[in-house]
């Protein structure tokens, strides 16, 4: 217990007793962003290439396709990756998309200059890849424009000639949507970087998109404000790719979705067209509200260049605390005495079950977790528990805050909701207990083979799955459950020493006929990408995805905005 010598335990020997020895600086320190602190990468301006050099053997459809599918030209685009985090549909490169020509690259470089025109093949095969290293583009060429100007004149140039296109942000989706699916172009808004400005009355930031995540969050913090979005991606995420993904994380329980959150945003369109809805006032009720077309369209739509977003303000008394749970209903009680007793200081409630922190489980989890992930401790080092939950609150008076909290902590021994817990009492500690939370992906990486899947389920029915799934595929597979309880929403993970074609025919379409059944949602914060593309009808009615459809072509009537992406490729397909 030396690294928690300044926590107090909620020991299960003495419910009714609580002693807090307080760290003397911890409440007169200064606020603090209590999400932690890790990124994917430790220079998020800079380029990553990821590791895929074990990749050949493991992924052999390019190798092994049919004749009559080498010879045909259209084809030899065909990415030699196939995709492993789902059972995907063999999809075929458009044969009305064209292909870069010598004369593609002079106009390029005549409106970006030679910097702007991408075609290093190390570079490239960084941006081809993404952050699961699943799948993997062959795109030869990446535009970096500056502007929205320059943006509208690669679409329009792009539509006239066919040319498919990707948009891409921090390129850390988790279902394929930000990388090519064969060779489009690659369409970085990285270099629009620049806050725009902040209105220090109404909280309201306008910015560029492709502002990383972390530096808003910094740049809001010393302004005395926060940002409504965190991820553990921050250190890489983009805001534009966060609106175009409508991403969740771990401030929805608190501020909501990106649909409350957006006020406004400059869009280009697949023609080039420049729409501008930058609307900085909270109430606007002229006509179609056109920007929430746009956010979780995942650049299928249009390209975001710019974001207007209502900040709140910072407040000062934050508590995190991590707490052992001995069942799932335990959990749920525990979720429901939170809101109720809580209130309006609750701003995040997270869950993780005993896969998720096993010590002996995930390559040794601890060397993988709480030592690989810097400044990371086991706040429970002797015993191992079910259930484990997370609650942060946020609020303006310490004293109050504090009252509300122990209030709730004895109710809830008292109740037997919670076995053990550690409150803590400065900012290492509670980014050490984010740490554990945030750091649970990059482990899952570690270990193994990890075929992912974030869905959107009643929260009483939540765990019933993960139960489901580990009697169908017993001990060929460990199966992780982690989330946002607070939300219902859950990220189910099925970790295995290797991809396994015959664990996968397990797990799908399993999973998604499960969650069709439980009125769930086949996803709910990370998109549909390329691996969920033709599984849209497991949630949306075929009315509704044929207006979808029929969007789509109103707004990109040649297809060229990430093709193959969010919507069945069949749709689109000429008679």
């Amino acid at each position: 217990m030396e690294d928690w010598k300044s926590t107090y335990r909620l020991l299960t020997h003495c419910k009714h007793f609580f002693h807090r020895r307080l760290s003397p600086n911890f409440h007169n320190s200064k606020p603090f962003c209590t999400s932690g602190s890790r990124n994917h990468c430790s220079q998020p301006s800079q380029l990553v290439k990821p590791y895929i050099c074990n990749f050949q053997q493991e992924f052999q459809t390019f190798k092994h396709l049919p004749v009559s599918l080498v010879t045909n030209p259209w084809n030899r685009c065909r990415s030699q990756y196939r995709c492993f985090a789902s059972q995907a549909s063999i999809i075929q490169r458009r044969p009305d998309f064209s292909t870069i020509s010598s004369e593609d690259l002079s106009y390029f470089k005549n409106i970006l200059g030679e910097r702007g025109v991408v075609q290093d093949e190390e570079t490239l095969d960084a941006v081809n890849t993404d952050w699961m290293r699943k799948y993997k583009g062959t795109s030869k060429l990446m535009l970096q424009p500056r502007t929205a100007e320059e943006v509208s004149q690669i679409l329009k140039y792009c539509n006239s000639r066919c040319l498919a296109v990707v948009p891409q942000g921090g390129n850390t989706g988790l279902v394929g949507g930000s990388v090519p699916a064969f060779d489009e172009v690659i369409v970085s808004i990285s270099h629009m970087n620049k806050i725009i400005s902040l209105d220090k009355v109404s909280g309201i930031l306008v910015c560029e998109a492709g502002c990383i995540l972390e530096n808003l969050i910094a740049f809001l913090d010393n302004q005395g404000f926060v940002m409504p979005l965190d991820l553990g991606a921050k250190g890489s995420c983009q805001i534009g790719g966060n609106v175009s993904t409508n991403a969740g994380g771990l401030r929805l329980l608190r501020y909501g979705s990106l649909h409350g959150s957006v006020l406004g945003l400059e869009v280009v369109l697949a023609n080039g067209t420049v729409l501008d809805m930058l609307g900085t006032l909270r109430k606007d009720n002229t006509g179609y509200d056109l920007k929430h077309l746009f956010i979780g369209s995942e650049g299928s739509l249009g390209i975001v260049t710019k974001v207007s977003i209502l900040t709140p303000p910072k407040l000062s008394s934050v508590n995190v605390c991590f707490l052992a749970c001995k069942d799932y209903a335990s959990c749920l009680k525990l979720l429901l005495e939170a809101k109720r007793k809580l209130g309006e200081i609750l701003s995040a409630f997270e869950f993780l079950d005993h896969g998720a922190m096993d010590l002996h489980y995930l390559l040794c989890y601890v060397e993988q977790v709480l030592k690989h992930l810097e400044g990371v401790r086991n706040p429970f080092p002797s015993s191992m528990h079910n259930f484990y939950v997370l609650i942060e609150t946020t609020g303006s008076s310490e004293s109050y805050d504090r009252e509300k909290l122990d209030a709730f902590l004895l109710h809830s021994m008292e109740n037997d909701l919670i076995s053990d817990g550690v409150v803590a009492q400065d900012i290492t500690q509670a980014s050490s207990c984010w740490h554990i939370r945030e750091g649970i992906p990059e482990a899952l990486m570690k270990a193994g083979g990890v075929y992912k899947y974030d869905l959107s389920i009643p929260v009483e029915k939540m765990y019933d799955l993960v139960e489901e799934m580990g009697v169908r595929l017993g001990a060929s597979a460990k199966v992780v459950a982690y989330g946002h309880l607070g939300d219902g929403n859950l990220h189910l993970n099925i970790s295995t020493p290797q991809y396994d074609d015959n664990i996968l025919s397990q797990i799908e379409p399993f999973v998604y006929e499960w969650t069709s059944k439980h009125k769930g949602s086949i996803s709910a914060e990370h998109g549909l990408g390329l691996m969920k593309a033709n599984k849209i009808h497991y949630t949306k009615s075929p009315e509704t995805v044929q207006l979808m459809a029929n969007i789509k072509k109103l707004l990109d009537p040649n297809g060229i905005l990430n093709p193959y992406k969010v919507l069945p490729p069949s749709l689109f397909t000429e008679s």
